[in-house]
C-alpha cells in the first residue's frame, strides 16, 4: 500500500509542484486580510505596499462589498437595528473536558450564542521566566461585545488557569441571519 502510494505521489514528491501549489494560498490570504488595494508587486518578489497598488482594486469592491443585497446576503453591523456590536473572543484550556464545562457554563448563561471547541493547538508561551509547550484546546467565542465584562469575570471564576486568555476581536460584518441569531441567543 504504501509503495503504491508513492509511486501516485512520486512526480510530486521532492518537484517544486508542492511550492506551487502552497503560493497561492499566501497570494489568498494577502488579498483577504489586506485587500486588494494594498496588495503590489515590484521586479524581484511580491510584496505589500501601500504606496503602490494595483489600478483594479475599486472595480472589485462592489463583487466583494459587505453592504446588504437583495438577497439578504451580509451587511455591516452599523446597517441594521436587528443585529448588535459582535466580538469573538479566544479562551485556551488546558483539556476537552475543562473546555466542555466552561463552554457549556457559557452559553447557559447567556453570555455566548455559541462556542466552538477547537481540539489539538500547541501553546507555546513564557510563565515564571521559563519558556513553555501545552497541549491546550481552544474555545472561539461568539458574543455581543457589551457581555465581554461579564464573560472574563465568568471565565475568571470558571477557569484553572491563574491567568487564563481571554482575548476579543470585534465582528465587523458578516451573515445578517446569524448576527441577528447572535443577538437573539445572548442576554441584553
Amino acid at each position: 500500500m504504501a509503495s503504491s502510494l508513492r509511486t501516485r505521489l512520486s512526480p510530486f514528491v521532492g518537484s517544486s509542484v508542492i511550492t506551487r501549489r502552497r503560493f497561492p494560498f499566501v497570494g489568498a490570504f494577502c488579498v483577504l486580510s489586506l485587500g486588494f488595494s494594498t496588495l503590489s508587486f515590484s521586479s524581484s518578489s511580491f510584496k505589500t505596499d501601500c504606496a503602490q497598488s494595483f489600478s483594479f482594486g475599486p472595480l472589485l469592491r462592489p463583487k466583494f462589498s459587505s453592504k446588504a443585497s437583495s438577497s439578504g446576503g451580509t451587511i455591516k453591523m452599523e446597517e441594521s437595528s436587528k443585529i448588535v456590536p459582535s466580538i469573538v473572543v479566544y479562551v485556551t484550556v488546558p483539556n476537552r473536558e475543562a473546555g466542555k464545562k466552561l463552554a457549556n457554563s457559557i452559553v447557559q448563561e447567556k453570555l455566548a450564542a455559541c462556542v466552538n471547541i477547537v481540539p489539538g493547538i500547541e501553546s507555546v508561551y513564557e510563565w515564571e521566566g521559563k519558556v513553555q509547550s501545552d497541549s491546550e484546546e481552544l474555545l472561539i467565542i461568539k458574543t455581543r461585545q457589551s457581555l465581554l465584562e461579564s464573560l472574563t469575570e465568568h471565565v475568571n471564576a470558571n477557569h484553572e488557569y491563574d491567568v487564563p486568555e481571554v482575548i476579543a476581536m470585534p465582528i465587523t460584518g458578516g451573515s445578517d441571519k446569524y448576527l441577528e441569531w447572535l443577538k437573539n441567543s445572548t442576554r441584553n
